[in-house]
């Protein structure tokens, strides 16, 4: 396994995307993105099959990785799970993991990051919270023992620097690219927020080496070449305590 998802993540959802799924995340990767969560678990095995190998082509021709939300990879090596389960781990390469609270960060075990959430309230799940905010974000990072992904209501180029300038590694986003009527240039314009605060905070507040692995998550700049695992990963939005909204 090489390299954490970092930057914006993009989580799926057909049923908000404003146009067809495969347009929205060929537009979002053309914008910058490399790191999808496929979530979609309603569809049956087979469908979700050839959607995760449709979009794996579109990621691999920009050096991209898929993570499949849930247990079962789909024919790829990286896999984001709920906060529920399953435990242990799957032996995949990438393994992430849905978290909302220090008692979830604490059962991690071989996971290799994990998602905070709800960062901010989301219009994709209203009601659910209470929202972390950046304050409750910045507390759960240094309690994490891995890097971490700020994931929960994320739409605008200001709540991005402050997940960064809270330590999160990336953003995951959902509706703020699925609804967008361009969604290469929503995807530009937050990765070019993530760059310039990762870049700034890089500068300004370079990690200590008794800061433990997540702390030497910030990048200063979002890559462009995605990771090793390429198209024969999954990644997934968390989910931590329904099967469905904004987590995986």
């Amino acid at each position: 396994m090489q390299g954490c998802p970092t930057g914006v993540v993009l989580l799926t959802d057909r049923r908000v995307a404003r146009r067809g799924l495969v347009d929205v995340v060929a537009g979002a990767v053309g914008g910058g993105v490399r790191w999808v969560v496929l979530r979609e678990k309603d569809l049956p095995r087979a469908e979700r099959l050839a959607l995760a190998a449709e979009l794996r082509a579109i990621l691999a021709e920009a050096g991209g990785t898929l993570i499949v939300a849930g247990p079962d990879p789909l024919d790829g090596d990286a896999v984001h799970l709920p906060a529920a389960g399953p435990y242990p781990p799957p032996a995949v390469g990438l393994v992430g993991r849905s978290c909302h609270d220090t008692a979830e960060l604490a059962r991690l075990t071989t996971e290799h990051y994990a998602t905070l959430s709800p960062v901010y309230e989301t219009r994709t799940k209203p009601g659910y919270g209470p929202a972390l905010r950046p304050t409750g974000l910045a507390a759960l990072v240094k309690a994490s023992p891995v890097p971490v992904l700020a994931l929960g209501g994320i739409e605008t180029t200001a709540q991005v620097t402050a997940c960064v300038e809270a330590g999160a590694t990336g953003v995951a986003v959902l509706g703020a690219i699925m609804r967008a009527q361009e969604p290469r240039e929503t995807a530009t314009t937050l990765g070019r927020a993530f760059e310039e605060a990762a870049t700034r905070v890089a500068r300004t507040h370079p990690a200590r080496s008794d800061e433990g692995p997540h702390a030497t998550g910030l990048r200063p700049t979002v890559p462009t070449e995605g990771s090793s695992l390429t198209a024969r990963s999954g990644h997934g939005r968390p989910q931590p305590y329904t099967a469905t909204g904004e987590d995986t």
